[in-house]
């Protein structure tokens, strides 16, 4: 291929992925616009993206309508529990699904494809027959056991996709060396496997920060509803929307998930082999 098609078809791509961003940007820069426009412009048939006159009675009018810190503590607590639970519970699932091929692995891995064929409406009436049997209903805690349960299969394929991609070459010199499965485990592939528990456990934790249809049917308390309920109540009951306080909130409420993923991508797509050179 010659430099100049090379080039054109650098440049093609550079073009798709800025596409690509400014469809994935819009949205929310639209919603940042909104949250700082005064009633006068949100009413205006000429919208603009730069408020001309930017305000914060919006951000003021969310926090005096409705509890957004405790549905944020609520919906925190929640994604931070799930995600936990979920990595704990699928790493040495993945481990052993990678490694040891069988009848054992291929049921796991039909069973994370059958799960997430399943629709949230046809799942809802006897999960919350079963929650309420255990007592479970309108409390975190069963609300963290649904997340788990929800999240606890792509979690497990994709933990088990970067268990394969690791070298068992590693695995074998260090049992050469005489360390045992618990130290090989630990010393070697723990480190090689960081990226991806890293990556996982963000996806379950902004999966269950931004569930809305198990939160609103488990959970019937005011206290303990989490945020993305809340902001449905700045619509009326007419399907009237108070546009400037909802934009507010549902900014605030993005806030999280972009900063975690902030702290943390340099660790997601940080070198996978940085742990074989450490040992």
């Amino acid at each position: 291929m010659s430099p100049r098609v090379s080039g054109s078809v650098r440049a093609g791509q550079y073009a798709a992925l800025l596409c690509y961003l400014v469809f994935l940007a819009f949205p929310f820069l639209w919603l940042l616009s909104t949250a700082f426009k005064p009633p006068r412009e949100l009413g205006s048939l000429h919208p603009t993206w730069i408020p001309h006159h930017p305000t914060l009675d919006n951000f003021r009018q969310a926090f005096d309508e409705q509890p957004l810190l405790r549905a944020a503590a609520n919906s925190l607590t929640a994604a931070l529990a799930a995600a936990l639970i979920a990595v704990v519970v699928a790493t040495p699932m993945a481990y052993v699904m990678a490694r040891r091929r069988g009848r054992l692995a291929a049921a796991a891995t039909g069973w994370v494809v059958v799960s997430q064929a399943f629709p949230f409406v046809l799942v809802i009436i006897p999960l919350f027959l079963v929650l309420k049997n255990l007592r479970l209903v309108d409390s975190l805690g069963g609300l963290v056991l649904v997340y788990v349960v929800w999240s606890l299969p792509f979690a497990l394929w994709m933990l088990t996709g970067y268990v394969r991609a690791l070298p068992t070459e590693l695995e074998e010199a260090a049992a050469v060396d005489g360390a045992g499965r618990i130290r090989t485990l630990v010393s070697v592939t723990a480190p090689l496997l960081a990226p991806g528990i890293v990556a996982t456990a963000l996806f379950a934790f902004i999966t269950a920060w931004n569930e809305f249809f198990f939160a609103l049917v488990l959970l019937k308390s005011p206290g303990k509803q989490t945020l993305p309920v809340v902001l449905t109540h700045f619509v009326g009951a007419e399907g009237v929307a108070d546009l400037g306080p909802l934009a507010a909130a549902a900014f605030l409420a993005t806030l999280p998930s972009l900063l975690v993923f902030a702290l943390i991508q340099r660790r997601i797509t940080g070198g996978m082999l940085a742990g074989a050179v450490k040992n």
